[in-house]
């Protein structure tokens, strides 16, 4: 090697084999993260090509809770020392996510878990403090534009005539829909096909965080649903994110991901950026039928 790169084309030929075998294995020293691909595709959208670690602003297209979730994790592990970066496998995740952080395969889910959820994990998760604390969790109840019905809702005795969808291995969700005086309660364990049943009417409404969009909300795969005006359904549970304890780099990032949250808590940027996302909105303009 060393006389090949004696003349001047040898000299190019080497840099270039060497700058490769350094991307290489600075690709190899990346951390894969797992994402569902429509949360994926709105975080990108929503960066635009700026550095995670730069984002101070939370409002305009694409931003969702999900996507603030996922830039608050990163924000909070850099300002805790962790300096590894990520790369991502976006696809249809839901729920291996969970068996991939107990056999150590995945760092961190950088979608925050009900406090509920994450203590199932016991042993196999470290559990951050709150990111969204108990009792700032209010969803909207989201149904299909042509659903006059659901739409017309005022009070909590309306919704005996009325069928919703989720999930029991959603703890907190499961709970709360199970306490409302529904007609009907239907097991389903992708988000998506949730999201598409209640756009067909196939069942009247779900329960979802409020949007940032000017009439609050959600589209994607040709499904739009939105919610009931000035009506909010109280979700009463922290959610936190989880590190795995099998993870050759989990004590480190959930060490991290501690300093980094106080940081973002003691200067009030995690309330402002679900703030300005849509997601924290102001509990006067709403009335929560669930008390």
């Amino acid at each position: 090697m060393q006389s090949f790169c004696g003349n001047s084309i040898g000299k190019f030929f080497c840099a270039l084999y060497f700058s490769i075998l350094m991307l290489q294995n600075a690709y190899a020293d990346d951390i894969l993260i797992y994402i569902r691909d429509d949360v994926y595709l709105d975080y990108l959208e929503f960066l635009d090509g700026r550095d995670v670690l730069d984002i101070n602003h939370f409002s305009g297209k694409n931003i969702r809770r999900d996507v603030v979730d996922m830039i608050i994790a990163q924000q909070a592990l850099k300002l805790g020392g962790f300096e590894h970066t990520f790369r991502y496998a976006p696809g249809k995740i839901n729920f291996r996510n969970t068996k991939m952080l107990q056999l150590g395969k995945l760092l961190i889910s950088f979608d925050s878990y009900w406090l509920s959820d994450a203590k199932a994990l016991n042993d196999k998760a470290f559990i951050s403090a709150p990111v969204i604390r108990h009792g700032e969790y209010i969803a909207g109840i989201y149904t299909s534009p042509l659903n006059s019905d659901v739409l017309a809702i005022t009070d909590i005795e309306h919704l005996k005539q009325f069928t919703s969808v989720s999930t029991p291995k959603w703890k907190t969700d499961w709970q709360t829909l199970k306490a409302l005086p529904l007609k009907k309660l239907v097991r389903e364990d992708e988000w998506l096909s949730m999201a598409r049943m209640v756009h067909l009417q196939w069942i009247d409404f779900l329960l979802m965080p409020f949007n940032s969009t000017p009439d609050q909300s959600f589209s994607i795969d040709k499904i739009t649903l939105i919610p009931v005006k000035n009506i909010g359904i109280e979700l009463r549970d922290s959610r936190h994110f989880v590190i795995s304890t099998q993870h050759p780099y989990g004590k480190k990032a959930f060490q991290a991901i501690e300093i980094g949250l106080k940081k973002l808590r003691h200067n009030n940027s995690i309330v402002k950026a679900y703030t300005e996302a849509g997601f924290f909105i102001d509990r006067s303009s709403l009335k929560i039928i669930n008390k």
